[in-house]
């Protein structure tokens, strides 16, 4: 009996998740909590940010939605999960492969130097994300071909609207015809190009995944968890017991010389409820867009914890 392998799983299911939420998300109203929680955490913000329900794929609460639906730009690292999802599922690396961060990185006139912590030993994938190693995800792009990186893309959903809200834009992606290109489209700063809506649906993926994922994937999540645990995105996490997962990005902006800030996750991170993705016109990943999600984790960590009439926590 034939069995569909990953990527028809990850095909069947993003259009399992555009069905669901061109049924539900328009009608639904935002919650009110996250709503201002997402709305103070924005104040004096030039960007967007979204709160999708991981189940049900409706929108919980936004701010902007008019960016969020038509402001296409490179996502920078915030596309490194998608990266890896595509070396893990071609098998090109493992849990165990590791690579050593060269520091100093121009690619094509790109200065891209790694500005984590030295560790002075080599990378696995999980640490190499955690991290956001430029250098670590531009070598083991090349161990990708061109149409394979752009194919796992396409069926992330980065070239289709999600249906959440009426005109969208759709992303692109191109296909890479030199090996420096395909560097450049595997950290997000070249070939790729997408809504904040486009993401927040494809980390809704991942999230779903998550609870489903063999032995394979353990690399993707694990890093997106230390990610927040200790590496670029910490300023991501509240102080509560709830963990969030997720990444950071810093973009270069098409329209002048300076960057533009990401960070998408998901929380619970053990079993997620909740996807929060921030957008923020020239900004950074690491501090400013981390920081504005915080502020939205910890209206998600009080949900959490709020009691039901049987005197227990949300059942989330």
């Amino acid at each position: 009996m034939l069995r569909p392998n990953l990527a028809v799983w990850r095909l069947l299911l993003l259009l399992l998740v555009s069905l669901a939420t061109t049924t539900s998300a328009y009608a639904r109203p935002a919650d009110s909590a996250l709503q201002a929680a997402a709305a103070q955490a924005m104040a004096g913000q030039r960007g967007t940010a979204i709160v999708l329900d991981v189940a049900s794929g409706r929108m919980r609460a936004s701010y902007r939605l008019d960016v969020a639906a038509r402001r296409l730009v490179y996502p920078g690292s915030s596309i490194k999960p998608f990266t890896l999802l595509a070396l893990l599922q071609a098998g090109k690396l493992d849990g165990q492969t590791a690579l050593m961060c060269k520091r100093p990185l121009t690619i094509a006139g790109h200065k891209l130097d790694c500005s984590h912590p030295d560790i002075k030993q080599p990378l696995d994938p999980a640490a190499a994300l955690a991290y956001s190693c430029n250098s670590y995800f531009s070598q083991a792009a090349l161990r990708l071909t061109p149409e394979q990186l752009h194919d796992s893309l396409v069926r992330d959903g980065f070239t289709s609207s999600t249906l959440l809200v009426p005109d969208e834009v759709a992303g692109q992606v191109e296909l890479a015809q030199t090996p420096e290109q395909l560097q450049l489209q595997a950290i997000g700063e070249w070939g790729v190009k997408v809504t904040p809506l486009e993401l927040a649906r494809a980390y809704r993926q991942l999230a779903l995944l998550q609870a489903k994922h063999g032995s394979t994937l353990d690399p993707l999540f694990d890093g997106l968890l230390q990610s927040v645990a200790y590496g670029m995105g910490h300023n991501a996490q509240p102080q509560s017991s709830m963990k969030v997962a997720g990444k950071t990005g810093t973009a270069a902006a098409t329209e002048g010389a300076w960057t533009h800030a990401w960070f998408a996750g998901y929380a619970p991170a053990g079993r997620p409820a909740v996807v929060v993705v921030v957008f923020l016109e020239r900004g950074h990943g690491g501090t400013d867009a981390a920081a504005v999600a915080r502020a939205i984790f910890i209206g998600v960590a009080e949900e959490q914890t709020l009691p039901t009439e049987g005197g227990k926590g949300a059942p989330r």
